[in-house]
């Protein structure tokens, strides 16, 4: 009779993996190639020179990208909504938790949105849903939270990284709420990233501004029958768990009271746009239409003189872009900045940028890697003829193009496109090598390539025997 049960048992979690495996892998396999409407082919010729009322700030330095955060919320007056692919434990999520309860309680409604599975809001972070829960003025939701009975859900991932204060400003960007995304020279695993804040200069016009178009979507996303509650109801043991670990962060902000000391000027640091638009993928199960990326590509091909291209993964998949058109680009300055095998934190999404790595080295781009042990590169920018950039949540990788939900904005400024084209500039010279066509680096008599381990190395290598199948999903 025991030995029935758990051949039945086994039969069952067998039939159940093959479902799994089906729906929530094989069935991804099929994705549709993206093709160039005529509007996106339009985007580099819609400028109308006239200031527009939206500026924008270059938010660059980790340290400074934290103390940045935590003053747009002290700014906050009416409502703060949030969106965020994930918060890691530490220091920085202690303080950002910290500054978010300050502001509810005086009076301004936070909302707060982080994907369902890859929250990290476990262990001790997750007291915080519960004292979330219980506090009159903040909301917290889960973006598709974890379903067994759907596999089909498990790639629907909310990606985005979004804040709003008062629809007056607006900071969008790479970096998730985590130590290593704000953290100081010489910290080990430093990721480095960019966001972008966006100054509505005026408020009583807020339908002209961008910011609409994100708090459009922001709505979009809260209401969205994808979107749950963190928690339906909170009880009196959790609520008790709730207040002590509120006690506990207010004992972090004594210790770190000059992280809510630091003032901006966010005017004198902004500089000027003739436009800026906001774009998002839709917001649906399967493949999503990849709006993002064949907005991306439009620019691409519309480029008449440069492109730039920053990302910590160049994974695409033969339906986003084939090698043939790069050669019919008219662009004549094209350089993509990506990690090296040393730098990368993630060997897998590296394991399937392997298969691409030669092809892009032998086109007409200029191919750098950036060289660290330390640090890696989180950052994803897209700069067009040095004055239209494109700053957001969006990799260069399938996953980004037709799997999770993605924002970005593009903004039309050269200005802002000199700003980073600076500071990619100071990367590939000062960090980053040339990758030849036969996969080595160009040598460089001021940089010497990073060391990479054995163990490292040969995982990359064994993965990719796998991931070639599956890039698709990376």
């Amino acid at each position: 009779m025991k030995a029935t049960l758990l051949w039945i048992t086994a039969g069952i979690m067998g039939l159940y993996i093959l479902y799994a495996l089906i729906f929530g892998l094989y069935l991804f396999r099929f994705q549709p190639i993206t093709v160039m409407t005529n509007e996106q082919e339009r985007l580099l010729e819609e400028s109308n020179h006239e200031e527009s009322q939206d500026r924008v700030v270059l938010v660059e330095e980790r340290e400074e990208a934290f103390l940045a955060r935590i003053h747009l919320i002290q700014q906050a007056q009416n409502s703060l909504d949030i969106a965020y692919h994930t918060i890691h434990e530490g220091t920085a999520s202690d303080l950002f938790f910290t500054s978010i309860v300050d502001a509810a309680n005086r009076g301004v409604q936070v909302r707060l949105i982080l994907d369902g599975i890859l929250h990290h809001l476990r262990g001790n972070n997750k007291d915080i849903i519960y004292a979330f829960a219980a506090h009159p003025n903040i909301e917290i939701k889960f973006y598709e939270p974890f379903d067994a009975l759907r596999p089909w859900t498990w790639n629907n991932r909310l990606h985005d990284k979004i804040m709003i204060v008062d629809q007056e400003m607006a900071m969008i960007g790479g970096r998730n709420i985590g130590d290593s995304y704000f953290a100081p020279e010489g910290y080990e695993g430093a990721k480095y990233d960019r966001d972008v804040v966006i100054l509505n200069t005026l408020p009583e016009m807020i339908e002209e501004s961008v910011i609409s178009e994100i708090k459009d979507y922001y709505e979009l996303v809260w209401n969205h029958d994808y979107t749950k509650k963190a928690i339906r109801s909170v009880t009196k043991k959790q609520k008790h768990r709730g207040e002590k670990r509120l006690i506990e962060l207010k004992q972090v902000k004594n210790k770190y009271t000059n992280v809510f000391q630091k003032e901006y000027n966010w005017i004198d640091q902004s500089v000027p746009t003739t436009g800026i638009t906001f774009h998002h993928n839709p917001i649906e199960r399967f493949h999503k239409e990849p709006i993002v990326w064949e907005t991306i590509k439009g620019l691409m091909n519309q480029a008449e003189n440069s492109i730039y291209i920053q990302s910590p993964y160049i994974i695409p998949k033969n339906n986003m872009i084939n090698y043939g058109e790069i050669r019919n680009l008219s662009a004549t300055n094209m350089i993509i900045l990506t990690n090296s095998l040393a730098a990368t934190p993630n060997v897998l999404a590296y394991s399937g940028y392997m298969q691409h790595r030669k092809k892009f080295a032998h086109s007409d781009f200029l191919l750098y890697e950036y060289q660290s042990t330390t640090e890696s590169l989180h950052t994803k920018t897209y700069i067009f003829d040095s004055r239209i950039s494109v700053v957001g949540s969006f990799n260069l990788d399938s996953r980004s193009a037709y799997l999770s939900t993605e924002s970005v904005v593009i903004i039309d400024s050269k200005e802002f496109a000199d700003l980073l084209e600076s500071n990619i500039d100071c990367k590939i010279e000062k960090d980053s090598l040339l990758v030849a066509g036969d996969g080595a680096y160009v040598e460089d008599p001021t940089i010497e390539p990073s060391k990479v381990s054995f163990f490292k190395r040969g995982l990359t290598t064994v993965l990719n025997r796998v991931t070639r199948h599956f890039q698709y999903l990376l």
